[in-house]
């Protein structure tokens, strides 16, 4: 089903707001605020500094991971009533890596226009400013907290050969680095702390020296870890047969035509991966 955004009916506005710096709220952004009717908040004590700043008061409702499954429903009432609904998150885009996802998704579901606004985002200006290859990326978000958890999610994405894009907090981030250490070699990462704001920092180098740097200081603020993919060219040694099929499934071939490519790859015939394949 379409969606036509611009209609005159009830609708969801998805409005990022800064990571940082006040200067980067949009245009855009602030006349959303002014003309939708009630706020979803992931806090809204943070969101109404905000408002308080661009002197706008809204009815606000807190939205956040742990009440968001009655929330959605309080968001099609209210939408329902014929008002219009803005979601919003502390800093930044909502649903990446923040709340908004159940809301949208039942929106949608009832067939409510959902409106997002470009803006501030912290994965996007990491990448750009990394050094590291830009395009294909792939953006993973926050890791496990428990390491064997997170050591094996790193196992499932150390072949990709794709810039990888994670978000950490302080209080994990050296931990986090000597799991990406172990389980993806020591490649070249890109560490943005503390984006537009005073403060910003960030570090480029190997994972070792990055670590043996954040080590020698106190560490404080959020990060966003750019790390290079496996870009050894034609060596698909290390995969399995169904990790080389998946790669190419994840790329949108079709079954048949990944296991065409993996045995191009491996030199053999496309009867014998299908066989290895099926055995698995």
């Amino acid at each position: 089903m379409s969606q036509k955004s611009y209609n005159n009916t009830p609708s969801v506005y998805l409005i990022p707001t800064p990571i940082g710096n006040m200067e980067d709220i949009t245009e855009r952004t602030i006349k959303t605020l002014e003309l939708v009717d009630v706020l979803f908040c992931e806090d809204t004590r943070i969101t109404g500094e905000l408002l308080s700043k661009l002197g706008i008061k809204k009815k606000l409702v807190s939205s956040n991971d742990h009440n968001e499954d009655d929330t959605k429903e309080l968001a099609i009432k209210y939408l329902e009533d014929g008002l219009n609904l803005g979601i919003v998150t502390d800093r930044g885009t909502p649903i990446i890596s923040d709340p908004g996802y159940k809301i949208v998704e039942e929106c949608i579901r009832k067939g409510y226009n959902t409106i997002p606004l470009p803006g501030a985002n912290a994965l996007i200006p990491a990448l750009i400013a990394s050094g590291i290859q830009p395009s294909p990326f792939m953006f993973y978000g926050f890791l496990n907290s428990k390491l064997q958890k997170r050591e094996k999610e790193l196992e499932l994405l150390k072949n990709y050969p794709m810039t990888i894009i994670f978000y950490e907090a302080p209080h994990r981030i050296i931990s986090t680095l000597e799991s990406i250490l172990k389980v993806f070699g020591d490649r070249r990462i890109s560490i943005s702390r503390e984006l537009t704001k005073l403060h910003e920092e960030i570090y480029r180098g190997s994972i070792s020296d990055v670590i043996n740097e954040l080590n020698s200081q106190e560490i404080r603020g959020e990060f966003v870890l750019v790390v290079e993919g496996n870009y050894s060219e034609n060596d698909y040694s290390n995969l399995t047969i169904e990790e080389h099929i998946n790669l190419y499934l994840e790329d949108g071939l079709d079954l048949k035509e990944a296991m065409k490519k993996v045995a191009k790859d491996r030199n053999t015939t496309k009867s014998e991966i299908y066989k290895q394949y099926h055995l698995k």
